[in-house]
C-alpha cells in the first residue's frame, strides 16, 4: 500500500494516503535538502508533491491499483536509503521518473520473464503517457544516447549517424568515406555493441526496447 510518513519513516499509516501538507514545487529546493540531510520531514514533503503522479505514471505500466500502490512505496523506500545519492542530482522529479521507471520495468521482468510480453507493456503505457512524462523521459533518453555516443571513436560515431540518422545504406557509405563496405559494417557493429552494453547497464532493457520507447515519446 502507500505510505505515508508523519513523525517515523516508513510507517504504514493509511493505506488511502491523504496529503499531510501543503508544499508547492517552489519548495522542492529545500525538502531536497532536508531528505539529503536525513530528515525525514524533508522526506515526507516531497512524497507529498510526488506520490500521486509516480503512482499514476507506475499504473499506466501494470494496470492493477495494488501493485502500483506497492510499486510506489518501493521507490520511496529506495529514494529514502539512497538519498545521499541525491547530493549530485540536478532535476529529482527527472531522477524519481526515472527510479520509478526503472523499478517497474525490473519487477514487471520477473513477473514476465519475457521481453516481447515488456514490450507489449511499454507499449501500452507510450499509448497513455502525458505530456510532462514525455518530456522528462525523452530529455533523459537522448542525453543518454548523446553521451554514450560521444565515448565513441569519431570515425565510429560519424558512421553510426550516417547510417541510422540519415539512413544510408553500408554502400552508401562506404562510397561517400572512401572506404570499403566491410568496414563500414565493422564500425556498426562496434557502435552497437558498445551501445546495447550501456542501455543495458542503465536501463536494464536491450536496444530493441530502448529504440521502441524513444521512438514512442519523440
Amino acid at each position: 500500500m502507500i505510505i505515508g510518513v508523519r513523525s517515523n519513516f516508513g510507517q504504514l499509516i493509511n493505506p488511502n494516503y491523504i496529503k499531510l501538507s501543503n508544499y508547492t514545487q517552489n519548495d522542492q529546493g529545500i525538502l531536497l535538502q532536508q531528505l539529503i540531510a536525513g530528515d525525514e520531514s524533508g522526506f515526507a514533503g516531497l512524497y507529498d508533491l510526488y506520490n500521486r503522479p509516480i503512482y499514476n505514471f507506475i499504473i499506466r505500466f501494470v494496470h492493477s491499483v495494488p501493485l502500483a500502490e506497492d510499486l510506489t512505496q518501493e521507490v520511496f523506500i529506495k529514494i529514502w536509503e539512497n538519498r545521499l545519492c541525491l547530493q549530485g542530482v540536478k532535476s529529482f522529479k527527472a531522477y524519481l521518473y526515472t527510479v520509478a521507471r526503472n523499478h517497474t520495468l525490473n519487477s514487471l521482468k520477473v513477473v514476465f520473464r519475457s521481453e516481447a510480453a515488456i514490450g507489449e507493456v511499454i507499449n501500452s503505457f507510450i499509448d497513455t503517457r502525458s505530456a510532462v512524462e514525455e518530456d522528462i523521459l525523452h530529455k533523459e533518453y537522448v542525453e543518454f544516447l548523446k553521451k554514450t555516443m560521444d565515448s565513441l571513436p569519431e570515425r565510429t560515431r560519424q558512421i553510426f549517424k550516417l547510417c541510422r540518422e540519415q539512413e544510408k545504406t553500408y554502400d552508401e557509405v562506404a562510397k561517400s568515406l572512401n572506404i570499403s563496405r566491410n568496414a563500414v559494417k565493422n564500425h556498426m557493429v562496434h557502435s552497437m555493441k558498445l551501445l546495447s552494453s550501456a542501455i543495458k547497464k542503465e536501463f536494464g532493457i536491450s536496444l530493441t526496447l530502448f529504440m521502441i520507447i524513444l521512438e514512442g515519446i519523440r
